[in-house]
């Protein structure tokens, strides 16, 4: 398996949080969703290894409802 960097790494997260917020403001729910979509492919191809993407999802099914990673 891949090794993930788990720890926070974002420069300024507070404002990442507040630019996807931002997107998100006045879609439905589906519309939402789609844009999480796009947005996930988008990063997966900025990644571009499946074993890391793979590693990545394995870490984001094992992790509480709420965390992070």
């Amino acid at each position: 398996m891949a090794d993930l960097n788990l720890t926070p790494n974002l420069d300024r997260p507070d404002d990442f949080y507040a630019a996807l917020i931002a997107a998100h403001d006045g879609l439905s729910d589906d519309e939402s969703a789609a844009l999480n979509a796009r947005l996930i492919l988008i990063l997966a191809n900025q990644v571009g290894n499946t074993e890391t993407l793979t590693a990545a999802l394995q870490a984001a099914a094992k992790a509480p409802e709420g965390a992070a990673a």
